[in-house]
């Protein structure tokens, strides 16, 4: 059944591949991001494919920006029952050198963002009995990973949101699921790449420690989604559903 997704930093990468996927399958779906350019660039590819999609330019840090998207969304689509909290930014830094405005950044992006972009659609939810909501956090947090403390501590913080509101909001048929993605070949793992001394070679070295040989993409990560906010997937909730080749089992 066609619903209305809200996709979050869905203008390239992880979330491009999200909301590309969620407009094949017949959404209606917001594209949030704060690069505007881009975001608008793929949304209309999307309608030119015959997706019905509706690109906005916010941060998701502030929430009076997220309520005004909201606003929109809901003028223009209806309530919001699906949304995909992936926004998200990384940088690799060593403990010792990590200053406090870089630790509050990262921590108001990618675990703050997370619950304004929650919190703001989940009355659309309970007044309809009826929410899938799907978080991208990290296999990171699960395992650790030097000089990314901050963001290893985000996303953990991520899985830890993501586990009390399936518990929390069940009652109302709303599930709440976390994907922890290892390996993808996305902008931003090309970036870190750069900072540990090399993408390409890094990547390619990486990718052969994956037991499934390569590196994920975004649309691996967009089917997962798919299921999870189907009604297929209505009795899974609180889990962790690692999309990641076999390289964190």
């Amino acid at each position: 059944m066609a619903r209305v997704a809200v996709v979050t930093g869905a203008a390239e990468g992880i979330g491009s591949g999200i909301a590309t996927r969620l407009a094949k399958d017949g959404h209606r779906v917001a594209m949030l991001d704060w690069q505007g350019d881009k975001v608008e660039k793929l949304a209309a590819e999307l309608t030119a494919a015959g997706g019905s999609v509706l690109p906005l330019t916010v941060d998701v840090s502030d929430r009076a920006s997220i309520e005004a998207a909201y606003a929109t969304v809901r003028e223009t689509f209806g309530p919001i029952h699906i949304v995909v909290a992936n926004a998200g930014i990384s940088s690799m830094i060593p403990f010792v050198q990590l200053d406090q405005a870089t630790w509050d950044r990262m921590i108001a992006v990618n675990l703050t963002g997370v619950f304004h972009t929650v919190q703001a659609a989940v009355a659309d939810m309970i007044e309809a009995s009826y929410g899938r909501i799907v978080t991208i956090s990290s296999s990171s947090a699960q395992s650790g990973a030097p000089a990314m403390a901050h963001y290893v501590s985000s996303k953990g913080g991520v899985i830890g949101l993501t586990k009390a509101l399936a518990r929390e909001l069940a009652e109302h048929r709303i599930t709440v699921n976390t994907i922890p993605p290892t390996i993808v070949d996305t902008p931003m793992a090309h970036h870190e790449a750069g900072q540990a001394g090399g993408a390409e070679q890094f990547l390619e070295a990486v990718s052969a420690m994956v037991p499934l040989g390569r590196a994920g993409t975004p649309a691996d990560i967009g089917n997962a989604v798919s299921f999870l906010v189907s009604d297929d997937a209505a009795y899974i909730t609180g889990q962790i559903i690692g999309v990641n080749g076999g390289m964190y089992i």
